[in-house]
């Protein structure tokens, strides 16, 4: 009997056709009879009490059924996310309020017969307000006076949450052991998600009080709960329905106040109420990267180990805290590994400003302090006269090291990318010779994330599977299909544990009511947590199915075996499974059900990114020529979707690199480039050559036959790797993103530069 596996394989999307043919309704597609529209009034200071706001004339507009202020709405201090998931979340938002901390932040709604009434009738509300000194900068949030807080809350002085402290060993015990020591500054800039479809909610109430959100999110019943926990609902009043999205990449999962705005607007009308923010809104009202600034202190011997660590990571978080506690506990924490050292002496803050809000984003923090890691090793290999490919193998973390989260690493992932990388460009590579502006170099970059949010969340993963009478089955999952192709894998997965076809399997999923409890849709965890336990039902639905066929096969249950939807036992008998559990002789056919639970700790997936680039020292462009990422991910579900993750957050980080970039006046707050004329993305015809390597040397016991997250690993290893080779072909060493045309120039004009300091240790 030949074995046909179906993980591994790139089996056709269960998406797709919904999808290529325009069937698939996203929630701006839908329409409900008597549906209205709403629409954001927004402010435009930076920071301010509102005096007086006066909606009279738009209640006046014909067309207009309700307009909403912070005068007329719950008053509920809030998080965003109930319980687990506001561990990593600040409790600091209303609905509205009576001052605003950004310019753009939401003071009124409106809902009306029509989108362009709903629009007019914006114009129309007057609102006063009282100007509050704004803070832009870390830096001018920090130095404010107590009687000039954004907002009034603890630690104080500005700050999200308390300094998050991480020591271990003996930090001077570890520089006086150095040879050398590398000291720098590194600056993150403020990319946003722009995912295509834009954030968009539809609520309606039935006469029975029942709430139903038709939403676009990755954390549907995070929504669930926190809209019940603001409103003053019970959970079963409380339906939230997700089918498809258009992407999410982290952002998706706070919530915008839109949501409850149109709950209440529906209530308020007795009618439906549709909103959807406008691209520009997904600037104004969406989440951002966090802009950071790094300082980063490291002591090296001669032989390229590494004596000490020492960093201070300043994330922006915006006018609100929104995911800033967990991006700074798992920013700063990561620095704690991926190069290995015993001293460590690491703070992290996260600082309120008056500028746009800073929220999850794929990479949550790792982006940016494993930016300054990467760039401060390959610094440090020009000092040692090393190749930097050498020394990031030599300090590369690996089998029994500590991860980020306190675990042992499993395997040897790291240096295995790093050397399988080497193989697959020939490095060292040899410099090429130029003639004319254009300059060529090569660079790489490291990374390692981990696969689910503990120990910051305690999560699990739950499942249901049915298997019907003719031998099909149905998986019932909460987890949300970002557009990724994330049910396909469950189904994968379920398939290889019943030993049935991919076709034998439907996904049932975006329906609180409906599908078992799922803390949503981030973390790289959804193949990693949601699978296995979608491979844990399918288990007891396996087991079941092998006692029922004992009788018919003569043959103990554990030594019966299925293969492609047939039954086989060792005496040479078989059977499909639709006759094992079909009805006959008037026996109605089995009821097999398997639920599950899944309690995961952590997983750890790896990445090393080789890139080519050329810089045109006329003009200062950078331009990537080609990529090779090799990740190592434990095991590969299906390899297009695991290699298109890969694509795409490459896509991202070298928009991250070079242009992305959200930007805001300085003195006024006011946004600059809220649109995709002026906000700056790599399209297609913009990307380079891929070759994407994917290994599975380092499986975790704790995955699906061993694999592991691979959503957010890629656009973390991709920036360094950049900026690496941009100083290897210009020999000009940068320590902030994005790198734009003009600052490549200046810095050409004054090579001698640099911001990195080498100071002699004890044993120079």
């Amino acid at each position: 009997m030949n074995k046909k596996s179906i993980i591994g394989t790139s089996v056709k999307r269960n998406d797709l056709l919904a999808k290529v043919t325009g069937d698939a309704k996203y929630v701006a597609d839908m329409h409900l009879p008597g549906l209205l529209y709403a629409r954001t009034k927004r402010s435009n200071i930076a920071h301010a009490r509102i005096v007086k706001i006066d909606t009279s004339r738009a209640l006046a507009l014909p067309g207009v059924k309700a307009v909403l202020t912070h005068e007329n709405v719950p008053r509920v201090l809030h998080a965003g996310s109930p319980h687990p998931r506001s561990a990593s979340v600040t409790c600091d938002q209303y609905i509205l309020d009576s001052k605003v901390r950004y310019w753009g932040e939401s003071v009124a709604v409106v809902a009306a017969t029509s989108e362009e009434i709903a629009e007019q009738a914006l114009d129309l509300i007057d609102v006063e307000y009282e100007a509050l000194p704004a803070f832009f900068t870390t830096e001018e949030a920090l130095a404010a006076p107590d009687t000039q807080l954004i907002h009034d809350r603890e630690p104080g002085r500005n700050l999200v949450l308390p300094p998050v402290k991480i020591q271990r060993g003996n930090i001077e015990k570890g520089f006086a052991e150095a040879d050398f020591i590398l000291e720098g500054e590194y600056e993150g800039g403020r990319p946003t998600p722009a995912y295509m479809e834009p954030n968009a909610c539809m609520c309606q109430w039935d006469g029975n009080g029942n709430l139903t959100v038709w939403i676009s999110t990755q954390t549907a019943f995070m929504v669930r709960g926190i809209m019940a926990e603001v409103l003053g609902l019970p959970l079963h009043k409380v339906r939230v329905l997700v089918d498809h999205m258009g992407g999410g990449f982290g952002a998706k999962q706070d919530l915008f106040q839109s949501e409850f705005l149109c709950a209440l607007l529906a209530k308020q009308t007795r009618r439906p109420v549709r909103m959807e923010f406008s691209r520009e809104e997904t600037f104004l009202g969406g989440r951002t990267r966090h802009p950071v600034k790094i300082w980063l202190k490291q002591g090296f011997r001669k032989d390229g180990s590494i004596t000490a660590r020492q960093a201070r990571v300043v994330f922006n978080s915006g006018a609100y805290g929104s995911h800033g506690p967990g991006v700074t506990n798992v920013g700063t924490a990561a620095m704690t590994s991926l190069y290995r050292c015993e001293n460590v002496d690491l703070e992290g803050l996260c600082v309120y400003t008056n500028s746009p809000i800073a929220g999850a984003f794929r990479g949550y923090g790792v982006v940016q302090t494993y930016f300054a890691l990467d760039l401060q090793l390959d610094e440090a290999a020009v000092v040692l006269g090393m190749n930097p490919a050498e020394l990031k193998l030599k300090n590369a973390v690996s089998e029994g090291d500590l991860a980020p989260s306190g675990h042992p690493i499993v395997g040897n992932g790291l240096p295995d990318c790093i050397r399988r990388g080497m193989q697959e460009v020939h490095w060292p590579r040899s410099p090429e010779q130029t003639e004319g502006p254009v300059r060529h170099g090569w660079g790489m970059g490291c990374e390692m994330h981990g696969s689910s949010a503990y120990p910051g969340i305690k999560e699990q993963g739950n499942a249901i599977v049915k298997m019907n009478e003719d031998g099909t089955v149905v998986l019932l999952t909460g987890t949300a299909g970002l557009g990724t192709g994330a049910h396909t894998a469950l189904a994968q997965i379920v398939a290889e544990e019943l030993g049935l076809c991919f076709e034998a399997i439907s996904v049932t999923h975006g329906d609180t009511d409906v599908v078992p409890w799922d803390i949503g849709a981030f973390a790289s965890h959804t193949t990693y947590m949601g699978g296995r336990a979608a491979q844990m039902a399918a288990a007891k639905v396996k087991e079941q199915l092998l006692e029922r066929a004992t009788g018919y096969l003569d043959a103990e249950a554990s030594t019966l075996e299925v293969l492609q939807g047939v039954i086989y036992a060792p005496n040479g008998k078989s059977m499909s499974v639709r006759d094992a559990v079909g009805p006959r002789k008037g026996i109605p056919a089995a009821q097999l059900v398997g639920t599950a639970t899944y309690h995961p700790t952590k997983a750890y997936s790896f990445a090393a990114h080789f890139a080519e680039v050329s810089v045109d020292t006329e003009t200062g462009q950078i331009t990537v020529l080609q990529v090779v990422p090799v990740h190592e991910i434990g095991k590969v579900i299906h390899p297009v979707a695991a290699a298109g993750q890969i694509e795409g957050g490459i896509q991202q980080g070298i928009g991250h690199t070079l242009y992305e970039d959200y930007q805001i006046d300085m003195k006024t707050g006011r946004s600059l480039n809220a649109n995709f004329v002026d906000y700056k993305m790599p399209l297609s015809m913009d990307m380079p050559q891929i070759r994407t390597v994917l290994l599975e040397t380092a499986p975790d016991p704790g995955g699906p036959f061993g694999a592991k997250g691979v959503g957010e690993d890629p656009i973390i290893a991709i920036g360094p790797a950049i900026v690496n080779a941009v100083y290897d072909a210009i020999d000009v060493r940068f320590h902030h993103y994005p790198i734009r045309p003009e600052q490549v120039l200046q810095a050409l004009k004054a090579q001698d530069g640099q911001s990195q300091r080498v100071t002699e240790g004890a044993h120079a």
